[in-house]
């Protein structure tokens, strides 16, 4: 009676410890990798740059994003209803059309844009599209609004 105890005992801990490699390994096997950038073209100390598969090079042609937005090597970019704006520095149009700021220039090269856009000319944004730019006044390309001046 006391060894069927003990047996018993044994078992339900090599149990609990089979379940628990189990579970950890499992868990080990589906962590999430750390994001990849995405392939892009974006505006990088005044050039146009092309990222694929992680790799940044200058760009060499013109390109069409699936949305039909075409970006130029001289950073303009005209959407597919005909309107056109000029990628600044930070900038980054996705390979999927949309556009915002790239997440791989660093924090002081940002501040320093910035404060460069500042004094060069106002800037204009869609109050619910932030990553909607432009120079002058107009309409936000995908949603119609005003465009505002920004502060």
């Amino acid at each position: 009676m006391k060894t069927q105890k003990t047996i018993a005992t044994v078992f339900a801990s090599m149990l609990m410890l089979v379940i628990c490699f189990t579970a950890s390994n499992s868990f080990a096997q589906t962590k999430t990798k750390p994001a990849m950038m995405e392939d892009c073209c974006m505006m990088k100390d005044g050039k146009m740059m092309v990222m694929k598969a992680g790799k940044t090079m200058p760009m060499e042609k013109d390109m069409t994003m699936k949305n039909g937005t075409k970006c130029m090597t001289t950073g303009e970019c005209v959407m597919k209803d005909g309107k056109k704006m000029m990628m600044k520095e930070g900038d980054c149009m996705e390979m999927s059309g949309k556009m915002g700021k790239c997440s791989m220039m660093n924090k002081s090269m940002k501040s320093s844009t910035m404060k460069k856009s500042k004094n060069m000319a106002t800037v204009y944004t869609c109050p619910m599209h932030p990553e909607v730019t432009s120079d002058k006044s107009g309409k936000c390309p995908k949603c119609g609004m005003d465009l505002v001046k920004k502060n």
